[in-house]
């Protein structure tokens, strides 16, 4: 048997302390959230920790795929999409692992995080009309959408995207499956056209009187309020923004969000960086650089669109509550016809 003699013990054990130090010194992230304002947080993380980080961007299902492709041997170490029914589908497909962090746990509402990932920030689901159209009373509550009044006035991107599969999901939790489809229906036969683009799409669309309501995430809008092109001041200048239900459950609310891959070889560069995520520093880069609510309460916000949009009520439904539920709106929208 080789004996090692003290000088050489405390040798080794300093060599796998640096070999583990090195390995936490980088961060692996595999990101579907691209905002180039996004790039400030990374910077400013790498600042604060020493803590590299190596970044892959891509679509939500390719990123889902090449993870549970790669298997143990996947070097992600985070993974960072937007709108619950995304993480939800991270999730079910066993790619997350429970953060343990009390740094979240304390910052970050419990109706915005699950075990396994972690909202940073939400943005609205609002409903947004054309006033030379569409008296603004008609327009109060996501229900109204199927009005028959309403008939070939309403603008509205894929059902099957996320944005709205969550919508639906909410509109189940709170009124139930059979009314849900019910409503879908009605909103399917208010149709101006068939759905297509995405969310500025339809604003500009229910500016050029192509219809007359639309349904939008709040940022967009917020994009377009801050925009310094005079065709895109003179389309905010032809909206009205609503928030919806705002006398019943409130308004429909979603989130960015990420969590650690459950293969992580960098585990605790992970969770710091979610808990990076969770400052009041990185919240306001959230609220400044792309438009979006902070989820911890003590983040300043300083952006004059959001300010101008004002405060409103939020649907208090947890996210993890209505994640779960999104498989079950695609049913009730495939049903209506909303494709």
């Amino acid at each position: 048997m080789i004996r090692f003699g003290p000088s050489l013990s405390v040798g080794i054990a300093l060599v796998g302390a640096v070999a583990a130090a090195q390995a936490q010194s980088v961060l692996n992230i595999y990101s579907a959230r691209h905002y180039q304002t996004d790039e400030a947080l990374y910077e400013n993380f790498t600042k604060q920790t020493g803590i590299k980080i190596n970044r892959l961007d891509g679509k939500e299902e390719e990123l889902v795929e090449r993870i549970k492709n790669e298997g143990a041997s996947s070097p992600a170490d985070v993974l960072i999409t937007v709108d619950a029914a995304r993480l939800e589908i991270a999730e079910k497909a066993g790619l997350f692992q429970p953060h343990g962090s009390k740094v979240i746990e304390e910052r970050v509402p419990a109706t915005l995080r699950t075990p396994t990932w972690v909202a940073f920030s939400t943005r609205a689901r609002v409903m947004v009309y054309n006033k030379a159209a569409v008296d603004g009373n008609f327009v109060q509550t996501y229900e109204d959408l199927a009005n028959p009044r309403l008939k070939g006035q309403i603008c509205v991107r894929s059902g099957s995207h996320p944005y709205n599969l969550s919508l639906g999901a909410a509109v189940i939790a709170h009124d139930g499956e059979a009314k849900a489809e019910e409503w879908a229906k009605g909103v399917v036969a208010n149709f101006a056209r068939a759905p297509k683009g995405g969310d500025t799409d339809q604003l500009k669309a229910v500016a050029a009187g192509e219809c007359g309501v639309a349904i939008s995430n709040s940022y967009y809008l917020a994009r377009l309020m801050r925009s310094t092109k005079p065709d895109e001041q003179e389309v905010v200048k032809k909206l009205t923004v609503v928030w919806p239900n705002q006398k019943t459950w409130g308004t429909h609310v979603n989130v960015s969000g990420a969590g650690v891959v459950k293969t992580a070889p960098n585990k605790a560069a992970a969770v710091k960086f979610l808990e990076y995520l969770a400052s009041d520093e990185a919240q306001a880069y959230f609220a400044d650089g792309n438009n979006e609510w902070p989820v911890v309460k003590t983040a300043k916000v300083k952006n004059p669109a959001l300010e101008a949009l004002g405060n409103f009520k939020p649907d208090q439904l947890p996210i993890g509550q209505l994640a779960a539920t999104t498989v079950q709106a695609q049913k009730v929208f495939d049903r209506a016809g909303w494709r």
